[in-house]
């Protein structure tokens, strides 16, 4: 109790980048307990796909644990942290399509080309992003190389593999819950992207002047929603599917 209260009394009431660090580490641990239990009340096939999302919002709770005392206590974007957490939880994230086609006939394959591309996709991030030398050239080389890792994880969501099993599953929630899915790829990644275009260097910080200061403040309400909202999604899947489809 001692230990929660200074953490509340850390946190600065003005500064908005430490409130949301506390609240995202507190709602997506709340997220993963959810998860975990309601997985005992769904069908069978589904229990894998709960079980992951409350992988993806646990190991990030932890992260956000960590990042929230380190920016506390630096003032500075973790970067190291956030790529940690990313790396870990992107993939995860990217393994729920394969786990919600799985019953239309997805093949393993399909889960480790989604795994490659979005691991591609945050490790060439992390290299243009925390070895920046400010410069432009840097920033987009490594920003094209990450973008072609997100292009191809948008494609298959879109029109691709994941679509087409969506639409051979027969099953009309599945088919609306990977369409959501495939926004929240479309929509909710984009602004991450955006945050690593206003870094020194990006185009956003050269062509417009926008600053990464507050990058810090849309990441972290992007990750909440993001992943708790991933978890949502399949489990309203889980719980309205059609039984044995």
């Amino acid at each position: 109790m001692k230990t929660l209260l200074a953490d509340i009394v850390a946190i600065p009431v003005d500064d908005p980048i430490a409130f949301t660090f506390f609240t995202g580490y507190m709602a997506m641990l709340a997220a993963s307990v959810f998860f975990f239990v309601e997985r005992g009340s769904v069908e069978g096939k589904w229990k894998l796909s709960l079980l992951v999302s409350a992988l993806i919002t646990g190991i990030a709770a932890v992260h956000y644990f960590y990042m929230r005392d380190y920016y506390l206590a630096t003032g500075q974007n973790p970067t190291a942290l956030r790529y940690i957490d990313w790396t870990l939880t992107v993939p995860l994230m990217c393994v729920e399509f394969f786990l919600l086609t799985r019953p239309a006939g997805a093949k393993i394959g399909l889960m480790w080309k989604l795994i490659v591309a979005s691991v591609w996709m945050l490790v060439t991030g992390y290299i243009g992003e925390a070895f920046t030398d400010g410069s432009t050239g840097h920033s987009v080389l490594w920003g094209v190389l990450s973008t072609l890792g997100y292009v191809y994880v948008l494609y298959t969501a879109w029109v691709g593999e994941v679509a087409q099993l969506a639409k051979q599953s027969g099953d009309p929630v599945v088919i609306r819950g990977i369409r959501t899915l495939a926004w929240f790829v479309l929509v909710g990644w984009a602004i991450y992207p955006i945050g690593y275009m206003c870094m020194p260097g990006g185009w956003l910080n050269t062509g417009l002047g926008w600053s990464s200061a507050n990058v810090d403040l849309f990441y972290n309400i992007a990750d909440a929603i993001n992943k708790i909202g991933f978890g949502l999604v399949v489990y309203n899947i889980a719980v309205s599917s059609k039984p044995g489809k």
